[in-house]
């Protein structure tokens, strides 16, 4: 945000014309909702469900799909608060004034028969080294959903997604996986030295490193426990998502209600050119002792191993 007492400077300019006409009316918005979130924090509710990712794998579908359902209550400002990755020295009353009323939980819980569940979506969680402690102190008893779908793929459509929003400055995928070892090193170690610092390159740089999912499933496993989290394949999500939406209905202890939910994809992106077969096929190596170690989480061989 340009300071009142610098003269603006180009860059400035420009991204303010970059700016939607209602955007300060919008943040004006977000800013009265989430004060009055906060004086009403303690009687507003705690997730009991988190989709915590993995990005790019299908977690915005999911979650609009849940937030069909009249017993499961998305967040009120946001998809994903992030609270737990990047906004944790905020504290819980901020958290909490993301989440519906209680009361509002009390009215449906009435109507419907079942105890409803708040959510939200940040598919940062699963990757940064101090979400997984921080939601199982925080949030005890609570339940994870991750997706998965095949790392290559993954990788491929971050960089075209960071690449999109602006977050990555190398058009080049194949140049980026090769930078990738050098921009993060160090970076995790330092997130946990300064708990409340933020890291760029680990948050938007990652690509090979977040499709290793079976290294970040251990750590939930470890700290939350198996039973609590349930484990995807994004791609039979696409092609089936009625039985999926079962699971995931069965996991969550939630029944049928009403009509069945619209199934769409989320926030797909263009890919600016193919990737090269070699180094698909390079890549692929390289994620094929990680896929092995998935097989416990998904109860079967990944679908892009099959």
């Amino acid at each position: 945000m340009t300071s009142p007492t610098r003269t603006p400077t180009p860059a400035d300019l420009r991204k303010r014309r970059r700016l939607p006409a209602n955007y300060a009316l919008k943040r004006s918005a977000h800013a009265v909702s989430l004060t009055t979130g906060r004086l009403t924090a303690a009687g507003r509710m705690l997730p009991g469900f988190l989709i915590v990712g993995a990005q790019r794998c299908g977690t915005t579908s999911l979650y609009r799909a849940l937030a069909q359902h009249p017993l499961v209550l998305k967040p009120v400002l946001r998809k994903g608060v992030h609270y737990f990755d990047v906004a944790y020295h905020r504290g819980p009353a901020w958290y909490q004034a993301h989440f519906p009323l209680r009361t509002t939980a009390a009215r449906l819980r009435r109507r419907y028969g079942h105890r409803p569940l708040a959510f939200e979506s940040s598919p940062y969680y699963l990757f940064h080294p101090l979400a997984t402690p921080r939601i199982a102190w925080d949030l005890p008893g609570v339940k994870l959903i991750v997706l998965v779908r095949d790392p290559v793929e993954r990788a491929y459509s971050a960089h075209a997604h960071e690449l999109a929003r602006g977050f990555e400055r190398e058009p080049s995928f194949e140049r980026a996986v090769q930078m990738e070892e050098e921009r993060l090193a160090g970076e995790a170690e330092r997130l946990c030295a300064a708990p409340h610092s933020i890291s760029h390159a680990h948050r938007h740089h990652a690509y090979l490193a977040r499709g290793r999912y079976a290294e970040q499933l251990s750590r939930l496993e470890l700290l939350v426990g198996r039973d609590r989290v349930l484990v995807l394949d994004s791609h039979r999500f696409f092609a089936d998502p009625e039985a999926t939406f079962d699971r995931v209905l069965a996991f969550l202890g939630l029944p049928h209600l009403g009509p069945p939910p619209v199934f769409d994809r989320h926030n797909a992106r263009p890919r600016p050119y193919p990737m090269r077969p070699g180094l698909r096929r390079c890549l692929s190596e390289h994620f094929e002792p990680w896929d092995e170690l998935l097989i416990p989480y998904l109860g079967e061989v990944p679908s892009w191993r099959r």
